[in-house]
């Protein structure tokens, strides 16, 4: 069964997808550094990512110098919301640096 899917390369890239299970988000040479699940907040115009991948973790942002936004994501904010009571959501479009491509 597929699911709003995303994960995080090492080189940046932010890959989403309706899939059965996150690897099949990975393209050759790729290198996950997380993932989660995503839904788009049309009224508030948010990406919001969430969760985390049962094979990869949750992202680590840490790692990410530039994020790389699919093309079709652009205007929209980027959130990801940790599912824990120890961290504040991660404004990801403001906090890291943003590029489109595509």
């Amino acid at each position: 069964m597929t699911a709003p899917k995303f994960i995080i390369t090492l080189d940046g890239f932010l890959r989403l997808g309706m899939v059965v299970h996150h690897k099949d988000l990975l393209e050759p040479g790729d290198q996950c550094i997380g993932g989660g699940y995503y839904h788009i907040d049309y009224v508030a115009r948010r990406l919001v990512l969430d969760r985390e991948s049962y094979d990869y973790g949750r992202p680590r942002w840490h790692l990410v110098d530039v994020l790389r936004v699919p093309s079709e994501y652009r205007g929209l904010d980027i959130v990801y919301v940790y599912d824990d009571h120890f961290h504040d959501d991660l404004e990801v479009s403001r906090e890291l640096k943003t590029e489109y491509y595509g």
